[in-house]
């Protein structure tokens, strides 16, 4: 095959450059428009074309920066500068969340102030507690001293009148009552307790034995006299009256001979005759002001109780 001639070649060249030019035509028209239309108009030619081409493609950058940046300084000049018909309503929102805000602290204070008040009250309420506590005690150990006075006041009109009564009729530290004197040794602060034997023994000194109670009015009596020399002087667990346990007779016995009948004047469970406590005794008992009789050991120690006829 022969090698091509140099018409070929321009030929060739020439078909090339006319069909560059309509494949860019059909892009500049279908992008641009009549601007493109009209840079195609003035590409007619080889070299001259692609500058104005390129050219007229330049242009159109710069217009498209141009608006850019136009749109950039439009859009941030909305951003700071907002409409001025939504201003009012921002700033009376803004004025009534401060007015909330304020609100919501005066509330919150104003609890608080509640709530420390409330602990005051609180700690006041339980102070008054105590207080009323302490008052409440008090009065109740005055009520007792105050009932306590009564009885002793009591007690001393009857010895007042017991005295008067016994006035030229009975020794020195007796008591006369119903036609009886009555010696209790323990308000003599130098007696010591005896055993029964012993104490009757003392008695029959003096001229007299130990007592014998046997009715209802010389009981009230003597528990009576016991209470009140138990103020005045020291507790007492016993004193020794006349009665005892005769083992042979299986009862008990008064030393002037009369069988103890009144089951009613023992203390519950008394009298134990089956461990040996065959001689009788008396104590005051505040809850059981009847039953104060009870049995015990006859070699035991306590006071005693003695009695005798008055002199007339």
């Amino acid at each position: 095959m022969a090698a091509p001639t140099a018409m070929e070649h321009e030929a060739k060249a020439s078909e090339d450059s006319v069909s560059y030019v309509q494949k860019s035509s059909r892009v500049l028209l279908h992008r641009g428009g009549p601007s493109r239309a009209r840079c195609e108009m003035f590409g007619k030619g080889a070299d001259g074309r692609n500058r104005v081409v390129i050219l007229c493609l330049g242009l159109l950058d710069v217009v498209l920066l141009v608006a850019a940046v136009a749109l950039g300084i439009a859009c941030s000049t909305v951003t700071q500068r907002p409409d001025t018909k939504s201003q009012p309503a921002a700033a009376h929102l803004i004025a009534e969340l401060d007015h909330l805000f304020g609100n919501h602290s005066d509330a919150m204070e104003a609890m608080q102030e509640a709530v420390n008040m409330l602990n005051r009250e609180t700690r006041s309420h339980k102070k008054l507690k105590v207080k009323v506590k302490e008052q409440k005690s008090a009065n109740d150990v005055y009520q007792r001293q105050l009932e306590r006075f009564r009885r002793e006041r009591k007690i001393l009109q009857f010895n007042v009148s017991a005295l008067e009564g016994s006035c030229g009729k009975c020794n020195k530290g007796w008591i006369f009552f119903n036609s009886s004197c009555y010696y209790f040794s323990y308000s003599n602060s130098s007696a010591s307790r005896k055993d029964w034997m012993d104490s009757r023994n003392d008695c029959i000194n003096r001229g007299a034995d130990l007592v014998v109670i046997d009715h209802q009015k010389e009981q009230s009596y003597i528990s009576q006299i016991i209470e009140s020399l138990r103020t005045y002087h020291f507790e007492v667990n016993g004193l020794w009256i006349g009665v005892t346990y005769k083992k042979t007779e299986g009862t008990w016995i008064w030393i002037n001979n009369v069988t103890e009948a009144e089951q009613r004047y023992w203390m519950p469970g008394e009298p134990n005759n089956s461990q040996g406590q065959h001689c009788g005794a008396t104590v005051y008992s505040s809850t059981q002001p009847w039953e104060t009789r009870f049995g015990d050991h006859c070699d035991s120690h306590f006071h005693w109780i003695c009695e005798m006829l008055p002199k007339f």
